[in-house]
């Protein structure tokens, strides 16, 4: 065994890590990448896909994701103090059915963007739609790798976020646990011993108390309105799209 293979929890077919790196060591052995960001770009993509628009991930929003807005005919969204269509999920309950929209963010859009270049299914999860989301990616039987983004440092070092081990164990804990991974095993005990708190703690967290202190405690009470929708959004040519549970969809595998 080398050092790489002791950090893939590859003895599982349900994995949980963190950031780029995690992404990066276990989207190579998985068939479905669950990127989750609370607070707030998957919760974010979750509101958009939900009232019939399409999201394009982009890392992060410069000069280029303007361009590449144009090439796809989307709407560029704001950052979140510009005001208007941006990554605050209450901006986004005003978005239209049809519209295509580009959301650039440091951590979950750049996830998912790097995600897809792995040629996996990519699916946006969060604790509005984390019962959903499991159902759709664990009864396939493939191999899941759950990336809780994080937050960022001022030194651009990643920040273990609660919001994100919270929404990724609301998704896990719908999993079989013989399939989980000691490190998704405790991310379901982390959201198991806060599931009927869950609005109190993601307002009194970091990043909670962060963006209530910005004047958004709404994005936040949004957040946490776990199993709100049965929405899926699935990255599917380069745009997160909705599949709906109620439907009875599953991911389209191919063998």
């Amino acid at each position: 065994m080398t050092s790489e293979d002791v950090f893939e929890q590859s003895a599982y077919a349900v994995r949980f890590d963190w950031g780029l790196d995690g992404l990066v060591c276990l989207a190579p052995i998985s068939d479905t990448v669950v990127i989750v960001d609370v607070l707030s770009f998957t919760t974010a993509v979750s509101i958009a896909v939900d009232r019939g628009a399409t999201v394009y991930p982009y890392r992060f929003k410069e000069e280029s994701a303007t361009l590449f807005a144009e090439s796809v005919d989307a709407l560029l969204l704001n950052k979140r103090d510009e005001g208007g269509l941006s990554l605050s999920p209450t901006s986004l309950q005003q978005v239209e059915s049809g519209q295509k929209l580009v959301l650039p963010s440091p951590n979950g859009s750049t996830l998912a963007s790097t995600a897809r270049e792995y040629g996996k299914w990519v699916v946006a999860g969060s604790l509005r739609n984390a019962q959903a989301v499991a159902q759709t990616v664990m009864e396939s039987g493939k191999s899941v790798a759950v990336i809780a983004a994080g937050e960022r440092w001022l030194n651009g070092n990643l920040r273990p976020a609660l919001e994100d081990v919270l929404g990724a164990g609301a998704i896990l804990s719908d999993a079989n646990p013989c399939a989980l991974s000691p490190e998704a095993r405790s991310a379901v005990s982390v959201f198991r011993s806060v599931q009927e708190n869950l609005l109190s703690t993601l307002l009194d967290c970091a990043s909670g108390r962060e963006l209530i202190a910005r004047g958004y405690q709404e994005d936040v009470v949004m957040a946490s309105r776990l199993n709100e929708t049965g929405v899926v959004p699935v990255l599917v040519n380069g745009a997160f799209q909705a599949m709906d549970r109620r439907q009875n969809h599953v991911l389209p595998y191919s063998e």
